[in-house]
This record gives structure tokens, sequence and C-alpha cells, in this order.
């Protein structure tokens, strides 16, 4: 069963999902054991492939740490932090949670993209 651990444990992500923005990104940090890689992989495809057939959905990105360290980072973008809160409440997303490694643990914020003069834009 997946374990949730609170990126920023000032503003956890149930602070965040009543929040009405958007487009909205979400980052998510997995840490595990080494051994539960290859679970995790193909439970991770599954839960995303349910995100991606739900309404608001953007793209997705999955990164494996450099090295030894068996850690992931996944990305999400959202059209809105409406359509991110329904999917993270969708029962067949929910029920998918149970299905992965006891040694998982998630840490799960949201985000939205910031304007910076000359070098990026919102």
């Amino acid at each position: 069963m997946l374990a949730f651990r609170p990126l920023d444990p000032a503003c956890p992500i149930q602070d965040q999902l009543p929040l009405e923005t958007g487009p909205v990104v979400l980052v998510n940090l997995f840490t595990l054991d080494r051994a539960d890689e290859p679970a995790f992989l193909a439970i991770w495809a599954e839960d995303a492939a349910v995100m991606k057939a739900l309404p608001g959905f953007i793209s997705t990105q999955l990164h494996r740490a450099l090295g030894d360290s068996p850690t992931y980072l996944n990305y999400a973008v959202w059209e809105s932090n409406a359509h991110f809160r329904a999917a993270f409440g969708n029962p067949e997303f929910q029920a998918k949670l149970a299905a992965y490694p006891s040694s998982c643990i998630a840490s799960p914020h949201l985000f939205e993209k910031v304007a910076v003069p000359g070098v990026c834009v919102a």
C-alpha cells in the first residue's frame, strides 16, 4: 500500500486540492526499496493510464534518479486543479493505490507556472 508523506509539511496536498487555479503541475517524489522497482513501475504505468484517460490530463513524465538511488520523480500537467482533483478522487485511480509496494512513499505537491521576466513565461 502506498504511503504518503508531504513534500512540504506546511502545505500538504490536501490543503492544495480545494484551490481553484490552473493549469497545474503535479510533482510527485517516490522513494522505495530497490527490490520493489519492478512492481512500482508496473503499477505506476497502470495508474498513469487511468489518469491519462481522464478529462483535463495534458501530459506526464516519470524520471529515475541517477546512480544507486531507487528514487523516482513524476510530473503531470493538468488543465486545472479541478481536473486534477477529480482525477485524484477517481475510484479506479484510488483502487490502484493499494497495489503499490509497501516500501513506496509518495510525496505529491501541486505547482503553477511562474513568469520570470527575460527567462520564462507563466
